[in-house]
């Protein structure tokens, strides 16, 4: 079986096949345990998905809340394919040479929107480095189907930070989605290990640039802990997130998805989230949502509506 999961790394991870291993620690903290995914309704959501062959970020990025999340009927939809042109030690995302664009996907995302009854949908990516435009167009093609299937439904979309990819912004700040996320991932000094492919600044500036063109647009970013930042540092990126305006900041526990990626530094306490919970409500954020179990989609739809309402109840204010 060691040499199955083996060669099924070597599969979907080639370029961390040499890579000597970070032993996964297997027995973790309390507070981030789950239970299997079990209910009928998680293999409803499954089987749909599956029927309208469509990958979604909740398996290939083997996150832990995808039996919470699919028993409820939410799900994140992956569009561009299932393979990254990137190889961020973090990610479980397979990585190669990516897949031929689908231009039937974005009537397949609609569709599946429509029959889960999402009032509020998740829409990423992997990187695709390979495309003129970095994929910009396909998430306005995927957001104008939602919309045109499921006309009550809120958009979010999660995107690739489209590097030297000029006009990608301000082609997706047009198609005007309701929640414009990009995640900075983890802390500067982390990115040659961590996100190599990436540009801190160049993240940042990807934001800024959004609100920049349509100050009316959600902005949302998040980071991961437990891969070795300080508490110093994590605060340095609320600061900077918020020169770049943005609304809504995540902040979750990296878990290890195999010994080829990298290892976790510690397991951040409950008591260091609420910290940072706080910190950044006093730094001016929207919305914070952060705990070990936190990721960018985690009850994305729930914290739309209360990130919306403050917004309004600050326009009141102002009024």
């Amino acid at each position: 079986m060691t040499d199955q999961n083996d060669n099924a790394e070597r599969l979907r991870h080639p370029e961390k096949a040499h890579r000597p291993d970070n032993p996964v620690q297997m027995r973790k903290p309390d507070w981030i345990r789950v239970k299997a995914p079990t209910s009928p309704e998680y293999a409803a959501t499954r089987d749909l998905v599956r029927e309208h062959k469509l990958v979604t970020v909740c398996e290939e990025a083997s996150c832990p809340n995808i039996g919470q999340c699919w028993q409820k009927k939410h799900a994140t939809f992956m569009i561009l394919g299932a393979v990254c042109t990137r190889a961020c030690s973090f990610c479980n995302v397979a990585t190669g040479r990516p897949d031929l664009l689908d231009p039937h996907e974005p009537e397949r995302v609609a569709d599946a929107t429509r029959k889960l009854g999402l009032t509020h949908v998740v829409i990423t990516s992997v990187d695709r480095d390979d495309l003129p435009d970095g994929g910009a167009q396909h998430f306005v093609d995927t957001i104008n189907a939602v919309r045109a299937k499921s006309p009550g439904t809120t958009v979010e979309i999660l995107t690739p930070d489209f590097q030297k990819k000029p006009g990608a912004a301000e082609l997706i700040a047009a198609s005007k989605p309701d929640v414009f996320n990009h995640n900075l991932e983890t802390v500067p000094r982390l990115y040659p290990s961590i996100r190599p492919g990436a540009k801190y600044f160049g993240s940042l500036d990807l934001l800024k640039t959004i609100k920049r063109i349509d100050p009316s647009l959600f902005t949302k970013s998040g980071i991961m802990v437990g891969l070795g930042e300080t508490k110093e540092e994590v605060l340095q990126v609320m600061d900077d997130m918020r020169a770049a305006d943005v609304d809504f900041l995540t902040i979750g526990q990296y878990l290890q998805p195999t010994p080829k990626h990298a290892k976790v530094d510690r397991f951040v306490t409950p008591d260091e989230f609420a910290y940072y919970t706080e910190m950044a409500k006093g730094k001016g954020f929207l919305m914070v949502s952060a705990s070990a179990l936190t990721r960018s989609s985690y009850f994305a739809g729930d914290d739309y509506a209360k990130m919306k309402a403050a917004r309004d109840a600050q326009l009141q204010k102002t009024a």
